[in-house]
């Protein structure tokens, strides 16, 4: 598989993503259309949300003002736009999602995490008995709630955010909590997790290799649950909430999309656990007005090859010489999650691949220009307009799908994933090499080596 041309792409894009270019793909199977089965299943996911609500509320007092409610801004950042090269009307609007800055795990992963955690909890004391249908879901913060969870364990394997996510929102419940973690991952995520009372096994192989470990490790305790990043439907349903945020939030802004009022979508990727429920949920609220595109480190882009080949390929960055090392930590990821790649196979708009020196470059632009405190993973969303209005790719993509509509109406969100809990001293490392590498002409490339 090292080198044969997969069935949904040309042989220029599937060159450029294997020398590690930035890259743009345009999936030819997208469909954009209404979503009956997406908007079923979010329709669920707000009432589990809801019903869980007085249960965050109790745990964590950061969420009391927002009753319960994992939420980010929205914001307008015009003043980006000079230095992101997006002053031409063609752009559109440029938004920044929040969720650098949720609540409790400060990642978008808190939104995965925390709703796997607790539903997880809610349903293990449920089938103890030690909850019934009718009790207050606050009976699971109470001190005998915290020794009947004291017993079980819950596991995950993560280079960082989402460790941070599940090992806190377990460690509150009381439970045993464990993280398996990568390589790559960063010494003050690992500190942060062990201040909690989590406990951290570092692995000497990658994301999907630390993943293998702890599920492995899990099925030996019978009172272990593991949230599985690649395949967990609860993780994709807590991530799916947002898009009923995002639509609040664009309707308070004076923003209705529809036809004449495309929303572009532009979702950092590693496994494809959070993307995926994000683009999921915002089918099924904006159904064929929403497009949605994941965006990847060169030397890790998975999620490309994968839906290059189609969803039943198992292929990996290595297979085609990549060498899946990036500084983007919680991206650096080998192989797409099956599980996304099945939901995505019609949904997806497609996938584009970024250097890591513009990621820093990025990192010191958002601080510099909105007070913006980015890691490097959240800034990629930031190429998307430019693939999407510049490239001979990404014009073809809105002449099929804008109907002729010009691309200036259009709403671009790029969705910002961690970056909050930062220790200073490492941000302003970033900062400082971003500043270093100066302002980008262009895309820059990484090495295949």
């Amino acid at each position: 598989m090292t080198s044969e041309l997969p069935p949904f792409a040309n042989q220029s894009t599937f060159d450029k993503a294997k020398a590690a270019e930035p890259t743009l793909w345009c999936n030819p199977n997208y469909q954009p259309s209404s979503d009956g089965e997406a908007a079923q299943t979010l329709e669920q996911v707000h009432k589990d949300w809801a019903m869980l609500a007085p249960l965050l509320q109790k745990l964590f007092p950061v969420l009391e003002q927002s009753g319960g409610q994992i939420q980010s801004e929205l914001i307008e950042v015009e003043s980006l736009r000079a230095p992101l090269c997006y002053e031409d009307p063609k752009f559109g609007r440029l938004f920044v999602k929040g969720d650098h800055n949720l609540p409790v795990a400060g990642s978008v992963k808190a939104r995965g995490g925390l709703f796997e955690v607790l539903m997880t909890a809610r349903r293990q004391a449920l089938a103890e008995g030690f909850l019934s249908e009718n009790d207050d879901i606050c009976k699971l913060a109470s001190d005998a709630a915290r020794a009947f969870f004291s017993q079980r364990t819950i596991a995950v394997g993560s280079t960082g955010n989402l460790g941070l996510s599940v090992g806190v929102a377990a460690k509150t419940l009381g439970y045993n909590s464990i993280v398996h973690m990568s390589s790559d991952a960063k010494t003050w995520k690992i500190e942060r997790l062990r201040r909690y009372g989590v406990k951290v096994m570092q692995h000497r192989g990658d994301y999907n290799h630390a993943v293998a470990v702890a599920r492995d490790a899990a099925r030996y305790d019978p009172l272990a649950y593991f949230v599985d990043d690649e395949h967990s439907e609860l993780l994709f349903q807590g991530y799916m909430a947002a898009a009923g945020e995002l639509d609040i939030q664009l309707r308070e802004a004076g923003i209705v999309v529809g036809p004449d009022r495309p929303l572009f979508l532009h979702l950092p990727c590693g496994i494809g656990g959070a993307p995926g429920g994000i683009a999921y949920g915002a089918r099924g609220l904006f159904g064929a007005h929403v497009h949605c595109f994941f965006a990847e480190p060169c030397q890790s882009a998975s999620a490309m090859l994968r839906m290059m080949h189609g969803r039943d390929a198992r292929i990996s960055v290595y297979d085609v010489g990549l060498t899946n090392r990036t500084e983007a930590d919680g991206m650096a990821v080998a192989t797409m999650s099956d599980l996304v790649a099945e939901r995505m196979q019609t949904r997806l708009a497609g996938v584009y691949t970024v250097g890591d020196e513009d990621l820093f470059r990025w990192v010191a632009t958002a601080y510099h220009g909105a007070s913006l405190q980015l890691e490097p993973s959240a800034t990629i969303g930031f190429a998307g307009p430019h693939f999407i209005a510049n490239s001979l790719e990404g014009q073809a993509f809105a002449d099929r799908h804008l109907l002729s509509k010009p691309l200036s109406n259009a709403i671009h969100v790029v969705w910002a994933t961690g970056g909050t809990f930062v220790p200073e001293l490492k941000f302003q490392a970033f900062v400082d090499r971003g500043m270093e590498l100066g302002h980008p002409t262009s895309l820059s490339k990484e090495t295949a080596t």
